[in-house]
């Protein structure tokens, strides 16, 4: 399942580097818990937990079965 996550960040990371972001994994879980870490302006923008669970959770979720949780550490 990583390397399905990773490649699924690919995608989405293309997004968040157009405005100026950036997003990087840091594990995922046996359970289905995908930790990341935003980066740029993403790191301090007051929508970071909107643009985890409205977009990377969400593309996540519906692209790979047994993604439950993204989580930003």
């Amino acid at each position: 399942m990583k390397e399905k996550v990773k490649q699924a960040l690919e995608r989405i990371r293309k997004m968040l580097q157009a405005d100026g972001g950036d997003i990087e994994l840091v594990d995922v879980t046996d359970d289905g818990i995908v930790k990341v870490k935003l980066k740029g302006a993403c790191a301090g923008c007051p929508f970071s937990q909107m643009t985890i669970q409205m977009g990377v959770e969400r593309e996540l979720k519906r692209n790979i079965p047994g993604v439950k949780r993204v989580v930003a550490v």
